[in-house]
């Protein structure tokens, strides 16, 4: 078995799903008392959101690596960013470490090709849906790609950042997101990504009518089956 590296708490309430789907994964695949072996290096998210709403990918991009270069250094074999924003800056983490990086859009592009969809909605912070990083990486592996119009954006973010990072869970957002996803599949979307962590907390697959691509979880069981294969 792999030593999965986890580089985490962007936010933790995410972070500890990745840890829960992993641990329970591995333990249904090999049975018994089983459980995954890895490492997380969870940061304070406060630093890292000051540095977004700054624009300073450059620092956020520094302590990214440092996070990476120490969960090699505790004997990660392979590393997974517990976060779609900041795989913004995954290529610093990349190539500040001698492991692979196991990218979440690409796992997540594979389960919409194997799902046979090809025009999804995205739903994530705002820098996941409008900078060019996540959609132009799922776009070049064939994918179209829509986003909500404003101000569905500006709702979708301030609810990750205002209620989902603290846990708070509450059934107006639910709403409001469910109404966003409406108008996308309205617009042609055939499925829906979860393209911010935190998502799958406030809606999952039963929520929604089309193809539901939950990221941590899609992410969270790749590494598995990276962990667990020969």
């Amino acid at each position: 078995m792999k030593t999965i590296g986890l580089i985490g708490g962007m936010s933790w309430e995410s972070s500890a799903e990745y840890y829960r789907i992993i641990n329970q994964e591995t333990q249904r695949r090999l049975g018994g008392s089983s459980s995954a072996r890895l490492v997380l290096i969870s940061v304070d998210f406060s630093s890292i959101e000051a540095m977004q709403q700054l624009g300073d990918w450059d620092r956020a991009a520094a302590a990214m690596a440092q996070a990476g270069t120490q969960a090699e250094a505790a004997g990660a074999d392979f590393l997974l960013l517990c976060t779609n924003t900041m795989h913004r800056v995954a290529a610093a983490v990349s190539e500040a470490v001698s492991i692979p990086l196991l990218h979440i859009a690409d796992v997540t592009a594979n389960a919409i090709k194997q799902a046979g969809v090809d025009e999804v909605g995205l739903l994530g912070t705002r820098y996941t849906m409008e900078q060019e990083f996540y959609r132009d990486r799922l776009e070049q592996l064939g994918l179209t790609v829509n986003i909500p119009d404003e101000p569905g954006r500006t709702r979708i973010h301030d609810i990750i950042f205002d209620e989902l990072v603290k846990g708070v869970i509450s059934a107006e957002s639910r709403e409001i997101y469910l109404s966003i996803a409406r108008d996308l599949i309205a617009g042609g979307s055939r499925g829906l990504i979860g393209g911010c962590t935190e998502i799958e907390l406030l809606i999952t697959r039963d929520d929604v009518g089309v193809p539901f691509f939950p990221t941590a979880e899609l992410h969270a069981l790749a590494a598995v089956d990276r962990a667990l294969s020969d």
